[in-house]
């Protein structure tokens, strides 16, 4: 049997590629909507990709598995337990407990554990040539390293009442029965790792055991218990903001992202083209560059999406739902670009004109900023903390109002177009990208310098 875990650090998101190697089949799950990685695994090994799956309907990337199908005729499984407000919209062999999807002697066993989403799988594999019994289990966004997935996003992000309390009963309720009925040495594949916004404190390895989180999970003595109240006070306590995106990724994926198929290259453009369409305002420059880079001058109207993780980044800055003008991505060369295209794909950011290499001959401005010690003696209109509630709540400048970068684009109307907002987060990079954000959307906004740390070493001085 082969298993390979593919890694997204952007997303802090893993798919696995699993494969028969008697008779050249593989399975992926929780594949993402850039393929190629997969078709490159399965011509590397020699194997034919006979069919996708995914734990459940996700909410921080779009779905590769209609594109993974389209691109290879495998066969699509998906989840069809759950209430009906969360069946899939899409064609595809319903999953229920105890169903087994068979590639020679694997057999890849999808077992209900409701809780995250109400119709969440996990995946049990045996491999048949090895055990009797399943050696590995594919946890998608229930158990993760050293935590749980949280039950509160079909509150956060899809409009959902209250559900946070019966999915945490849900997971509850999945850990005793299901995930816990497992022997000890199963071997736990999670969906998440450390960075992602599914849980609260992620651990960064990349698997885990049953007996290991059944020792020392925080939540194992709660089931150890029979601690149903405390777990679920506990489990909801502290969740980190859910960013506004995720509804959108909740809606495409339940109804099947729209299928790709072969990108056309990105070819470079010539900056009188570009600084036309700026000046005109029918296409949107996508500034790359680190936040410090992008305050010694960036272009009009630009988004500032850091290269370093543009598909988070990126689906912050963008809403494909609001907006309709192309991207103009700032990139070194063709490579460069198609490799940040293939991330932005990833959160449903499909238009693109072309990229840039330099911003020489477009127009260019200079972001309005501010130095703490200007903002001691300043009487700020607005002051913006675009950091996470949870760090909000563990301090922040006084008279600071808390929405965080994630959520800015669709709170606007929160905010006054008629002031001055000063913003800031913790070092000055989540800033960037929500200013730009506002910039373009007309609003008047100074960054602090050094963001919230360089104001407590101003205060501490």
């Amino acid at each position: 049997m082969l298993l390979e875990r593919i890694y997204d650090e952007d997303l802090a998101q893993a798919s696995y590629f699993v494969g028969c190697q008697a008779k050249n089949e593989a399975v992926v799950v929780d594949a993402r909507r850039d393929v190629t990685e997969y078709l490159d695994l399965a011509q590397r090994h020699g194997m034919k990709i006979v069919a996708v799956t995914e734990t459940h309907i996700h909410a921080d990337y779009l779905s590769g598995t209609r594109e993974l199908a389209a691109a290879t005729g495998a066969e699509v499984y998906v989840s069809g337990e759950g209430d009906e407000e969360w069946q899939y919209g899409f064609r595809g062999h319903r999953l229920h407990d105890g169903d087994v999807i068979s590639i020679g002697n694997i057999s890849i066993k999808a077992r209900h554990t409701a809780g995250h989403t109400p119709e969440h799988l996990i995946f049990e594999i045996t491999d048949g040539a090895f055990s009797d019994g399943p050696g590995y289990v594919l946890s998608g966004d229930f158990v993760f390293a050293g935590e749980l997935g949280r039950p509160d996003l079909l509150d956060e992000a899809a409009g959902g009442v209250d559900t946070r309390y019966a999915g945490a009963k849900q997971l509850f309720d999945s850990l005793k029965n299901v995930f816990l009925a497992m022997k000890d040495h199963v071997l736990v594949y999670p969906g998440h790792g450390a960075g992602s916004a599914c849980g609260k404190s992620l651990g960064a390895l990349p698997a885990t055991t049953v007996g290991y989180e059944r020792a020392n999970a925080w939540w194992s003595s709660y089931l150890q218990n029979d601690d149903e109240a405390g777990f679920v006070a506990q489990l909801l306590e502290g969740q980190p903001d859910a960013h506004a995106y995720f509804g959108r990724m909740k809606r495409q994926n339940k109804n099947g992202p729209e299928i790709l198929g072969t990108l056309p290259e990105l070819t470079e453009l010539l900056a009188d083209q570009v600084a036309a369409a700026v000046e005109t305002d029918e296409l949107i420059v996508v500034d790359t560059r680190s936040h410090q880079e992008v305050h010694s001058g960036t272009v009009l109207g630009a988004l500032n999406i850091p290269s370093e993780k543009p598909a988070s980044f990126g689906a912050w800055a963008y809403d494909p739902e609001q907006e309709t003008r192309p991207l103009v991505v700032l990139a070194v060369d063709q490579t460069e670009a198609h490799r940040l295209r293939s991330h932005l794909i990833r959160v449903g950011i499909d238009r693109y004109a072309g990229f840039i290499s330099s911003l020489d001959g477009l127009p260019v401005i200079s972001p309005a900023s501010i130095t703490p010690a200007e903002l001691v003696t300043s009487e700020a209109e607005v002051l913006l903390d675009v950091r996470n509630a949870t760090e909000y709540a563990e301090g922040h400048i006084p008279g600071a109002q808390n929405l965080s970068a994630g959520k800015v684009l669709w709170h606007l109307d929160k905010l006054p177009k008629d002031a001055t907002i000063i913003s800031y987060c913790q070092s000055g990079k989540r800033n960037s990208v929500a200013a730009s954000v506002l910039r373009r959307k007309g609003y008047r906004v100074h960054e602090l310098e050094g963001s919230y740390n360089g104001w407590l070493a101003h205060q501490n001085r």
